[in-house]
């Protein structure tokens, strides 16, 4: 990174305090942490072997006797054992118990298999010799932290959490990292204004890696010309990497983010684009919600919806941006510096992205509102559309009161003029007898609030 430091370790919290309790405890555990690449898995578990015997291996694409004399490598490092190094076992059940049994007698291990995936991958017996060695020896011995850390989210769930799993059934806890939210985003440029922490999250979301592309120094236009325009642009091949790893069928998986990019939403939309018919589709749309990288929408309101309302979109922010403005114009990237490329594909439309983004914001935001507000119920939130109406932003209580929300990104919206259209088409959504209230979110608070609406700008969005 051009504007490298030693990094800030960010949030993760609840995730830290919960392994730290897990380590502290008097028995053995087993715990999977994983979750998409650049989410930060591993700065967290480096967190948390301070201070503790540890033993930590990143596993790589190799043979069987490679990895395993890497893992040896490892553990004499960590565990300043040079012994270990020297050692040849040529299974992974042996290498094991040397370096569980050459940890510290009287404290517990912390022992860390990352990347476990490529590890299963040249020794599929992997999962197997674990579960021998947990049921047999580390589970009652109480002095192993067994951390199986994974970045293929689809081969952990199956692999390692599925019911076909000899790990099945094994484990103590599990913690799936999710990318971060959007204030904790926001932690990683303090000195940015909100607007421009803003539209940074809607680029990169909540992925630490991304995020710390971007130099504080320079705007977010000016990141984003350099990060994604540039020849040797960081991004440029991101999205193509993150698909390629967890899937097999890249082409078509590809073909639908740019056609949900794009504004095709609905099932009979995204086959005609990319050219499938509607039951060769399907598979492809659960894989990729699954993935987190689709989300699976529908109208949220107190009726139950028909079920061709339910639409797609993409749920990840730099593939939204990426099969938006990159992959429809590979052709003309070559014609343009970074800045020009900037300029002539994305700004004319960057306010209507950033407008798209935003309401996803606020919608993550309204939990948030809730809790300052004092209420703690139960509350479902999303969207409300058909066919003469759009809402932005909904939230269905428990309380039986629903909050109906417009959402306006340009600076200079009339508040006004957002009240009149909300009014109007929050007479249109079908709230079958619950109370409504009226929300207005807006980057910057408006001199005049309309009666009977709350107005939420940026500042306290991000809690200021």
């Amino acid at each position: 990174m051009r504007h490298s430091a030693t990094p800030r370790f960010i949030g993760r919290a609840t995730e830290l305090g919960a392994l730290e309790r897990r380590y502290s405890s008097n028995r053995s555990e087993l715990i999977p942490v994983y979750g998409r690449r650049r989410v930060g898995k591993t700065e967290l578990l480096v967190r948390l072997s301070a201070g503790k015997p540890t033993v930590y291996f990143t596993a790589s694409d190799k043979l069987r006797t490679p990895q395993i004399g890497g893992f040896m490598r490892a553990a004499a490092e960590w565990l300043g054992n040079s012994s270990l190094a020297e050692a040849a076992p040529t299974t992974w059940e042996a290498a094991l118990k040397l370096v569980v049994g050459a940890a510290p007698a009287n404290r517990k291990l912390l022992l860390v298999l990352d990347e476990f995936q490529w590890a299963c991958h040249s020794s599929p017996e992997l999962p197997s010799v674990i579960q021998r060695l947990w049921d047999h020896d580390w589970q009652h011995s109480g002095r192993l932290l067994l951390i199986l850390c994974g970045s293929f989210v689809g081969f952990m769930e199956r692999e390692v959490l599925g019911s076909r799993s000899p790990l099945y059934g094994r484990r103590t806890a599990s913690i799936r990292l999710e990318p971060f939210g959007f204030r904790e985003a926001a932690d990683f440029h303090p000195q940015w204004s909100l607007d421009e922490k803003a539209r940074a999250y809607f680029v990169c979301g909540g992925i630490p890696a991304y995020l710390r592309r971007f130099d504080p120094q320079l705007s977010v236009a000016q990141n984003v010309a350099r990060e994604f325009f540039e020849i040797d642009a960081y991004f440029k091949g991101e999205p193509e990497f993150l698909l390629r790893e967890e899937l097999t069928e890249l082409k078509q998986a590809a073909s639908i983010l740019e056609a949900v990019a794009l504004g095709r939403r609905g099932q009979g939309e995204i086959a005609r684009a990319v050219g499938l018919s509607a039951s060769a589709l399907a598979p492809h749309l659960k894989t990729l919600v699954n993935l987190g990288y689709l989300e699976r929408l529908f109208p949220q309101s107190p009726k139950r919806p028909a079920r061709t309302a339910v639409v797609y979109r993409i749920a990840d922010p730099l593939l939204r941006f990426w099969f938006r403005f990159l992959e429809p114009n590979w052709s003309l990237l070559r014609r343009y510096t970074a800045e020009r490329a900037f300029e002539h594909i994305v700004a004319q439309q960057w306010d209507a992205y950033c407008g798209d983004a935003f309401e996803r914001l606020c919608r993550e935001a309204l939990p948030l509102l809730y809790e300052k507000e004092g209420f703690t119920g139960r509350s479902q939130i999303g969207e409300y559309w058909a066919r003469e109406v759009q809402i932005d932003v909904v939230g269905l209580r428990a309380d039986e009161w629903v909050d109906l929300g417009e959402c306006r990104w340009p600076a200079r919206s009339s508040a006004t003029e957002a009240a009149r259209e909300l009014s109007a088409r929050a007479a249109q959504y079908p709230s079958n007898g619950r109370t409504i209230l009226h929300r207005l979110f807006v980057r910057s608070r408006p001199r005049s609030v309309p009666d009977r609406f709350r107005v939420h700008d940026l500042a306290e969005l991000y809690g200021n």
